[in-house]
């Protein structure tokens, strides 16, 4: 067993991109002065669910993909795994501020949230499948 370098760097990566969230979210409370809550602005409830989303399935599935790694899975397949999560992590926040069925809502927020839904499945499965063979 090896530690997961490949995934702890793209995790500094999504970390930084999850900073952006944090800082739009504290930025946009400020302007409409909403302690608590989105005050009733549109962007500010965007910005907050944008932020939520990634903290909803960021952890689980990086945490999935170091297990993966720290396993044996081969370098390509981390790679591909956490910049798969990079791409969809980038897309859902552009998708969230565009006006709905538009063609950057649909590839930013619905490609994003549909690439997200196939990792952790993919994550999972192959987890399981690796359990059940002993690899």
């Amino acid at each position: 067993m090896h530690l997961p370098s490949i995934t702890s760097a793209y995790l500094a990566i999504l970390a930084l991109l999850y900073t952006v969230l944090a800082v739009q979210v504290g930025r946009l409370r400020q302007r409409d002065r909403a302690a608590f809550g989105d005050n009733g602005s549109l962007r500010l409830r965007s910005a907050i669910r944008a932020h939520a989303n990634f903290i909803e399935y960021v952890p689980i599935i990086t945490l999935m993909v170091a297990m993966l790694e720290m396993s044996g899975l081969a370098a390509v397949w981390v790679h591909l795994l956490m910049g798969a999560l990079l791409v969809s992590r980038l897309l859902h926040p552009l998708g969230m501020y565009a006006a709905p069925n538009t063609l950057q809502f649909r590839i930013g927020r619905v490609g994003g949230i549909a690439i997200t839904l196939v990792l952790l499945l993919a994550c999972a499965l192959t987890i399981l499948r690796r359990v059940a063979t002993g690899l």
